[in-house]
């Protein structure tokens, strides 16, 4: 079974967790601290303590890609692909969304909602894209992506179509923001959810079983929409 590093830090949240097989081992989790540059590498150590490895035995690194916080990923991306270039190991990725999916069949309420109306239910990971644009994807119970990841700004007539053929699951953190806005009965809101690198092992695992692993040198993270600097306005004296 192999033994999987996992680094997640597409949000506020900085997560890293090391599995094998299916199992995991050891996870270290920040607040929405913002802290990654400073966190990430010390979680890493922490969860190698934890778990009685060290980092030379891993087989695979895992990134999440994306979409997410510009800054964040790019954290997370250079600090996976150095650790794969300098071990000579696989890397591997999974999409923020596509996690979330997969670590929402483990969430209580959210289980209650796929019980309750099986087939009938879509889960809509989102992520907060400031003002009122999420980042979303639409998935089945079963994880099979139903519409394309897209940026959308969120009014009230959104997702209307969807919403009148399904019941639909919203969790994130952009989905906190979008409940008094969504008013459709067929949408349900989940709090409390975030990105998390324990929700990585079961996508990254099958990707690592059908070898399905990213160029170290030309990985790039899936930004969705171009990053856009801005600069301070100059103080009026």
């Amino acid at each position: 079974m192999p033994l999987i590093l996992h680094i997640e830090t597409a949000t506020d949240i900085c997560s890293v967790a090391i599995s094998k097989g299916d199992q995991q081992l050891a996870s270290a989790e920040s607040g929405p601290e913002r802290s990654h540059a400073t966190l990430l590498n010390s979680f890493i150590r922490k969860c190698l303590h934890e778990s009685n490895k060290v980092l030379d035995v891993i087989d695979a690194v895992a990134v999440s890609k994306g979409p997410g916080s510009y800054t964040g990923l790019r954290i997370g991306v250079s600090t996976a692909k150095g650790i794969a270039y300098a071990l000579q190991k696989p890397l591997l990725s999974s999409g923020t969304l596509e996690s979330m999916a997969f670590g929402a069949s483990s969430h209580r309420d959210i289980q209650d909602l796929i019980q309750k109306y099986d087939s009938g239910l879509i889960l809509c990971p989102m992520l907060d894209a400031r003002r009122m644009e999420v980042y979303t994807g639409f998935f089945t119970p079963e994880i099979i992506l139903v519409r394309d990841v897209a940026a959308d700004v969120v009014d009230k007539e959104s997702f209307g179509e969807i919403l009148e053929m399904n019941h639909v699951c919203f969790f994130g953190n952009g989905a906190d923001k979008c409940e008094q806005v969504l008013k459709h009965p067929n949408a349900h809101f989940i709090k409390g959810f975030n990105p998390s690198a324990s929700n990585m092992i079961k996508p990254v695992l099958k990707r690592f079983e059908e070898q399905q692993y990213e160029d170290v040198a030309y990985f790039e993270p899936f930004y969705l929409k171009d990053f856009i600097a801005t600069t301070p306005k100059k103080r009026v004296l």
